[in-house]
């Protein structure tokens, strides 16, 4: 098994307008979503919501003392909203089961292995 992080990619403009019922809902489309991965075989191993980006810190380095501003790095129409950490057979399955999750954009990636004795990424 391989693990692939699945970034959420959505508009925020649903939070300042979702109600408790959408909430709700929306929670149990995730639900059915990793249900959906322990079905095919594979695993949710992590994964969180965020808050909006309008909560962000970012610290920019450069050539002297870092710089901390409020907010988002970049301006975007779209921001990450949530991850989750699968443990899937290979690339194919991940891509399979990232078109079940919830959210309009989702961005797969595969983990890097960093443990002692690992390769440089090709």
């Amino acid at each position: 098994m391989a693990q692939y992080m699945f970034m959420l990619f959505d508009s925020e403009e649903w939070y300042d307008q979702v109600t408790a019922e959408e909430w709700q809902s929306q929670m149990k489309l995730h639900n059915e979503f990793m249900a959906a991965v322990e079905a095919a075989g594979a695993r949710v191993v992590g994964g969180e919501a965020l808050l909006p980006s309008s909560t962000a810190s970012t610290i920019k380095k450069g050539d002297g003392e870092p710089l901390v501003t409020d907010g988002p790095f970049i301006e975007t129409k779209e921001a990450l909203g949530g991850f989750y950490i699968v443990d899937a057979k290979d690339l194919d399955q991940a891509l399979e089961l990232a078109k079940l999750v919830p959210s309009g954009n989702i961005e797969v990636r595969p983990v890097m292995d960093t443990s002692e004795g690992s390769a440089p990424p090709a």
